[in-house]
This record gives structure tokens, sequence and C-alpha cells, in this order.
């Protein structure tokens, strides 16, 4: 498969992420968008990375992995996000008994 395909695929989702992170107004759905464009980002190093190791097969045998070692610790830092955001998201809840985001200025006060 070339890698225009990859580079579509990951540019459609990263756009998809973006249009609901800017016109969402639920904090779930906007934080579902992030790890979309995450994703996106995951994909396309992936990609690249498999693209770099046909090119270079024959000098390097682990050229492959370089991707994958970056798309792992994105993962790591998006699930330790996730983890901070899903209970922020819990106590604006209990707070205020909304995920509107619209509703964060009353936690100034």
């Amino acid at each position: 498969m070339q890698i225009d395909y990859y580079i579509y695929l990951s540019l459609a989702l990263f756009c998809i992420g973006i249009v609901g992170v800017l016109t969402r107004r639920n904090a779930i759905i906007i934080f579902m968008c992030i790890e979309l464009m995450l994703n996106a980002v995951n994909l396309l190093l992936v990609a690249f990375s498999k693209m770099h190791y046909l090119k270079n097969a024959a000098m390097n045998a682990s050229a492959g992995s370089d991707g994958q070692l970056f798309v792992f610790f994105i993962m790591v830092v998006a699930a330790a996000e996730v983890s901070v955001g899903l209970a922020i998201i819990v106590m604006m809840y209990r707070n205020i008994h909304s995920v509107d985001i619209n509703f964060l200025n009353r936690l100034k006060h």
C-alpha cells in the first residue's frame, strides 16, 4: 500500500478531530476528538517508519521500530492525559452537574 493512502486517512482523521474540538461543547466529546487527533499522528508515525524501513532494510535491521517506539510513548502520555482529564470532568460534574465547557466560568468564583 502506498504512503499516500496513509497520509490522506491521517489527514481526514486529524481534520475530524479539529472540527470536533472547535465545534462541540461537551467535554467528553472534546477529549475523544483530541484522542482521534493523537491517533492520526500515531498512524503517520508508523506509516513513515514502515516507509523508512523499506528503504533502509539492508542497512539496519531495527529501522522499523523507531516510529513504533514514538507511538508507544505517545500512547502512554495520552493515557495519563485521559486519566487526569476524566478526573477533572468528574469533579466538574459533581460541582455544577453538567459537562458543558461553557459552565467552566462558574468555577472561577
